[in-house]
């Protein structure tokens, strides 16, 4: 993927979606028509007190000389929320990186990593509740018993290594399998596009979104749009093949010890239906070990 496209594409994608109202610019009725809703170059550097040139050079992929406090001062001017502004950084630092500049910031991850004997411990504890460890492209690792029978569509999707979005969007099982279809997909593809900016040297990513992007326009027109965001946590509804409607919350953990590994935890709310049927999905799977997707 070419960095300075990464960065110009999503300057300018944030930069459409913000009108000079929300910036709390006036503008003159006299100015005339607007070609575009968002902002124009120069009202960005003015919002954040650089140049036009210089804003110019860096939206279209010139990072050189990027400071922190002038991306701190572009991503106040387009709205950036702390994702987006983190996507930012991770955007210039790996452009910088690739053309040379020393910069601060995160080491390449390494493309694979094993999961550890106490994390598959861990897991295995969680007997109670559907937990399994992730990637930061979706590669599914590992996952309690419970786990593997909560998403068993994707678990059993024949594709190697299990991941969520390859399953998401390529999956002919994934749209009855997810009632928010859309919401999902969407989630999906931000963590992805985050994930780039974080580890641009991650071939099994690249080779992911291209598998992606190049089986359907589903995934490619979402790419497009440059969204990032951080899903940490929430709600998400399964119509499960075996027992039916289900809805469940969950939290994200990055594991500390294992950069680029994520612990997610799967809950529903004590005596209700959903912990019903959780309870009826866990008695059939009672004797299922704790397992590596990737090996089943």
């Amino acid at each position: 993927m070419d960095r300075r496209s990464e960065i110009r594409d999503f300057l300018t994608t944030r930069r459409a979606r913000v009108t000079p109202e929300q910036a709390g610019l006036k503008v003159s009725p006299l100015a005339g028509a607007r070609r575009v809703p968002g902002l124009r170059r120069e009202e960005v550097a003015l919002l954040a007190g650089v140049s036009l040139p210089y804003y110019t050079r860096l939206e279209r992929g010139d990072a050189r000389g990027a400071t922190d406090a002038v991306l701190d001062a572009i991503a106040r001017a387009l709205l950036l929320d702390d994702a987006e502004r983190a996507h930012l950084f991770d955007l210039v630092r790996a452009t910088n990186a690739t053309a040379g500049t020393a910069v601060q910031g995160r080491a390449p991850r390494p493309q694979r990593r094993a999961v550890r004997p106490e994390l598959w411990n861990m897991l295995e504890a969680m007997n109670g509740v559907p937990a399994y460890i992730r990637n930061g492209r979706l590669d599914l690792l590992a996952a309690n018993a419970l786990a593997r029978a909560l998403f068993a569509p994707v678990f059993n999707s024949p594709a190697r290594p299990v991941n969520s979005a390859r399953f998401t969007f390529l999956d002919p099982a994934a749209p009855a399998f997810y009632p928010d279809w859309d919401t999902v997909a969407d989630q999906n593809v931000a963590t992805l596009r985050a994930e780039v900016g974080r580890n641009p040297h991650d071939k099994a990513l690249s080779d992911l979104i291209g598998e992606l992007s190049t089986r359907g326009d589903t995934f490619r027109e979402r790419w497009a749009q440059h969204e990032v965001r951080r899903h940490r946590a929430g709600a998400k509804r399964l119509n499960h093949p075996l027992v039916g409607q289900l809805t469940f919350t969950y939290e994200t953990m990055e594991l500390a010890a294992d950069e680029g590994l994520y612990l997610i935890v799967c809950g529903v709310a004590p005596g209700s239906r959903d912990a019903e049927t959780l309870d009826l999905l866990a008695s059939w799977n009672a004797t299922e070990p704790t397992t590596s997707p990737s090996n089943t």
